[in-house]
């Protein structure tokens, strides 16, 4: 008798850890709006383990999802005009990561648009961005999904190819592709935040940044824009984001994208908007029936608030609740 008792204690108490790990778990949810195939990079912080994938392929339409553990850290961009051959090997025009499929613990090469990120652990917040520090090569927009309240959608939707000053632009023959950040272009501290200037007080907005912070002024523009750059969120259960969002973004009157069927929750999977090429006003991937909507109009101002809208659980958050419920009442009929 006490052994199936420890037993069920066992079982309880493992059960409960399970349920309390997973449903704490953020997704990533990247979605291509792009006319063209993206190559996503993910690179974990210190001390926080890579997620499942660190690099793959996301056709124009498609979606995948990735999942994190409270706690991780890290960043997530898109490469473009990548080359790979069947052992992953190759070279990416932009974002490059050691010139490999997946980037096993490499950075992006800039220029590159970052997505950044640190997960909250227990009650703790997670703070987000969108850095423009290493420079720019495509747009993003990046939009937090919580149970309960709202959180502030973040990203860059300004084509900054197009209004990147000269000195800056990168292009192979065929237009520009990205945009560099002084840092990059010209190596002087005061562009860098090092040396003398490596110091809030010193170091401070350039002409070069302003252009990245008249374009994009949720974006961070150089090292220390943290004050209107950095966002906090409470507990957010998944975070979109978006590539080449379009700006003319529909939505339904429940709050959702008008597009493609979502991709099941078990990523790095992919799924696709029946081989839609481009982003059109309602031909993108789509979020889920509890999911978020953003007017991506607002994201052109200077404006603090674009509304994240979450209305319900997750049907994978109900299945783990009944779950540990069931465990639950078996545990105390003993």
């Amino acid at each position: 008798m006490e052994g199936s008792y420890l037993f069920k204690l066992l079982l309880f108490t493992s059960t409960y850890a399970i349920f309390c790990q997973l449903s704490l778990s953020s997704t990533f949810t990247i979605s291509n709006y792009c006319s063209e195939t993206i190559w996503p990079g993910t690179l974990a912080g210190a001390g926080t383990p890579q997620l499942s994938s660190t690099g793959f392929m996301l056709q124009p339409g498609q979606t995948a999802r990735l999942q994190a553990t409270p706690g991780w850290s890290g960043r997530i961009w898109a490469r473009t005009g990548c080359q790979f051959d069947q052992d992953g090997a190759g070279i990416c025009q932009t974002g490059d990561c050691g010139g490999r499929l997946e980037c096993h613990g490499a950075g992006a090469l800039p220029p590159a648009t970052l997505f950044e990120v640190t997960l909250g652990k227990g009650t703790d917040e997670d703070f987000y961005d969108v850095s423009l520090v290493d420079g720019y090569n495509l747009p993003v927009v990046v939009i937090p999904r919580v149970q309960h309240g709202t959180c502030n959608a973040t990203g860059c939707i300004a084509d900054l190819n197009q209004a990147c000053p000269k000195e800056l632009q990168v292009d192979c023959g065929e237009g520009v592709i990205a945009c560099r950040s002084a840092c990059e272009a010209f190596g002087r501290d005061e562009f860098c935040c090092s040396g003398q200037y490596g110091n809030p007080s010193t170091c401070r907005p350039t002409r070069y940044s302003a252009v990245f912070k008249a374009a994009c002024p949720r974006a961070y523009s150089y090292a220390y824009d943290d004050s209107t750059s950095t966002f906090t969120c409470a507990a957010a259960f998944d975070y979109t984001i978006a590539f080449c969002p379009p700006t003319n973004a529909m939505k339904r009157s429940d709050g959702t994208w008008v597009g493609s069927t979502p991709p099941p929750e078990n990523g790095p999977t992919t799924s696709s908007s029946n081989n839609r090429r481009g982003a059109t006003a309602n031909g993108g991937p789509e979020s889920d029936g509890d999911g978020a909507a953003l007017d991506l109009d607002d994201m052109t101002s200077s404006s603090a608030s674009a509304p994240i809208i979450i209305k319900t659980l997750t049907a994978s958050h109900y299945y783990l609740l009944l779950l540990f419920l069931l465990f639950t009442v078996s545990f105390l009929s003993i």
